[in-house]
């Protein structure tokens, strides 16, 4: 599918080595927007990368840890100097550890707490001022971010905090709207429901029965079907600007 207004962006994709990361990553490149792709894994960023280029797209792997400050300002500097100002910043980078509350895995609730809402602050404030001046310029601007459904449905036991964390993403986004929107900034944040892809496998073994049992139950999007929503709402005029979109398999209720 091709989308206008995507050509001459300069996008950022957070958690690009796989999933809907790099689905994203490809298909905003496949639209002619030049393309940061953000990760731990330098290795598999690569391979995105050639991906891209080897489909006449532009991109560029930036290994970076959205939970490390100093990480997070070489990335920047990197990608301001090949690159320069960018205009589209997609936060995915996540982690997803369920485990009962009485477990008490403090180490695992930090850590999704650092990835999943510390390292969307941290990447939002770190290219704020491109987004501000993209947009000052006449230009399309936008923030994405990718929370979950689970930051409202219940009836997942085990899912408690890695929910906790998605809601507080979900509504980061709705007040960012205040600071972005009278700036031109769009502010877009997408749930996806059940999705196919790596996170599942990093699971423990009784947590990946229950996701299997639901992807069984509900079937599961694709990660190139989450970027395809990504690329939609990016692709608007720069005065629409869909705000949430929750994204599910038609039996997911």
């Amino acid at each position: 599918m091709s989308y206008e207004n995507l050509a001459g962006r300069t996008a950022v994709v957070t958690g690009a080595a796989s999933g809907i990361g790099e689905a994203v990553a490809v298909t905003l490149a496949a639209q002619g927007a030049r393309v940061a792709l953000l990760a731990r894994r330098a290795e598999r960023l690569e391979a995105g990368v050639e991906k891209i280029r080897a489909d006449g797209g532009q991109a560029l792997a930036v290994a970076a840890d959205v939970t490390d400050d100093a990480s997070v300002a070489a990335a920047v500097e990197r990608i301001h100097e090949a690159y320069g100002t960018v205009d589209l910043v997609v936060n995915n980078a996540g982690v997803m550890l369920p485990n009962p509350i009485e477990a008490a895995r403090v180490d695992e609730w930090q850590r999704m707490i650092d990835t999943n809402v510390t390292g969307v602050l941290r990447v939002t404030g770190a290219f704020a001022e491109d987004l501000t001046e993209a947009a000052a310029q006449g230009r399309s601007a936008d923030l994405v971010n990718v929370s979950s459904i689970a930051a409202h449905l219940t009836g997942f036991p085990g899912f408690a905090v890695y929910g906790a964390t998605k809601a507080a993403v979900t509504h980061l986004s709705a007040m960012l709207r205040d600071e972005f929107g009278p700036r031109d900034v769009r502010v877009t944040n997408i749930e996806p429901g059940v999705t196919e892809t790596e996170i599942v496998s990093h699971l423990a073994d009784g947590m990946q029965e229950q996701v299997g049992g639901m992807m069984e139950a509900f079937g599961a999007l694709a990660a190139g079907e989450l970027a395809d929503v990504v690329a939609y709402v990016t692709s608007r005029p720069r005065h629409v600007n869909l705000r949430q979109i929750m994204v599910l398999p038609t039996r997911q209720v």
